[in-house]
């Protein structure tokens, strides 16, 4: 007999992607248009429109890279790198060490300013750093999804490393749309995410803004960027008033995002952070209660991603297995320097729900009393 293809229900609370609104798997139900049709133009730029809305920002050059998160960091750093440039890689995470390899494979020449996983950056540190070491761009993560800690003080940093004469590339990825991004107040200079985070949208498809000073960057560059399909300047062209055909842009996923960034606005974004905030909250009080302390303190610690430390009493991986399997509950485990230390429980999006973290709280509890001890 064939298998039924149809995937078994699950509540999404890992690290993403994250839960889609009905509206959005509606969305991406509608009919195909060519990608230069006249009618899917007008979809790009709705998305453009809303993208610089939950951005917060003006900046033209506002656009969705086709790929996810990982796209558009690759998207980020091929555009400003050439061979030999200084760059600083501000690393708390796997985010943050990926953003340091990718820097190195482009070419650039890369200085590590690291904390301890679940730290956060010092923004005197990165001014003492860049003073001593001059850099053409600085990467830095404000949501380190492998630790579940939220950069402060982004226009702090934004302003050292323009005293020096270096770029800020943000990664928002986990941020966008679940807490205050603010890319024009904070003077950031380009930005990432990814619709599957946060955004509630289907991967696919992962949100980039490049502000004035990274334009004029590029602009200057003495050679093209090495990725053909990641060069902004020609996606630029492609998602503008006067289309140049770049690639085929993936035109269900696109329909997706539009219905996923609507529902965001129709929300609105304080409404949206507010609900983010007060859900984050009944899980943490939720954990304690189980003895699952969180990882990071509160002032630094993200509402769209947790991390409850593990007491190491039981095997961690069977009871996700077992939420997996016997709940439909899908959290994830930590990796790196936290492996078997942290799970990693995100309410992202359409996920952050206070019905979602009862359930969630509900079988954590059945399967940790249930759970083999390690002797």
């Amino acid at each position: 007999m064939e298998r039924d293809p149809s995937p078994s229900p699950r509540l999404l609370l890992g690290p993403g992607p994250s839960m889609v609104h009905p509206r959005v798997l509606q969305a991406m139900a509608t009919p195909l248009l060519g990608h230069l049709d006249p009618e899917f133009l007008s979809v790009l730029a709705d998305i453009r429109a809303m993208l610089r809305a939950v951005f917060q920002t003006q900046n033209d050059l506002t656009l969705a890279i086709s790929g996810t998160g990982t796209a558009a960091m690759e998207a980020a750093l091929s555009n400003l790198i050439e061979p030999g440039d200084p760059m600083l890689a501000c690393i708390q995470g796997y985010f943050g060490e990926r953003l340091a390899e990718m820097g190195g494979r482009y070419g650039a020449q890369v200085a590590r300013l690291e904390v301890p996983w679940g730290e956060v950056q010092d923004p005197s540190a990165i001014d003492a750093s860049l003073a001593a070491r001059p850099a053409k761009l600085v990467t830095l993560v404000h949501a380190e999804t492998s630790t579940g800690a939220l950069q402060p003080e982004i226009a702090e940093i934004a302003a050292a490393c323009h005293r020096h004469g270096a770029l800020l590339v943000l990664d928002v990825v986990t941020s966008l749309g679940g807490l205050p991004v603010e890319i024009d107040a904070w003077d950031v200079d380009l930005a990432y995410s990814a619709g599957q985070k946060s955004l509630s949208a289907p991967p696919g498809l992962s949100p980039i803004t490049v502000g004035d000073r990274a334009r004029a960057a590029m602009a200057r560059r003495s050679s093209s960027p090495v990725v053909f399909y990641f060069d902004l300047q020609l996606l630029g062209q492609y998602w503008s008033d006067r289309p140049v055909y770049h690639h085929t842009a993936p035109i269900s996923t696109a329909f997706g995002l539009r219905a996923a960034l609507r529902l965001a606005v129709e929300e609105g974004l304080p409404a949206r952070f507010k609900r983010h905030a007060a859900n984050a909250r009944l899980l943490w009080d939720g954990l304690e209660r189980l003895d699952l302390p969180l990882l990071v303190p509160e002032p630094i610690r993200l509402p769209t991603l947790s991390t409850p430390r593990l007491p190491g009493t039981f095997d961690e991986a069977e009871i996700r297995r077992r939420l997996l399997l016997e709940q439909s509950i899908e959290i994830a485990g930590g990796f790196g320097p936290l492996a078997g230390k942290v799970w990693r429980i995100g309410l992202m999006g359409e996920s952050s729900r206070s019905e979602n973290v009862q359930r969630l709280l509900t079988a954590l509890e059945d399967s940790m009393r249930g759970a083999v001890r390690r002797a």
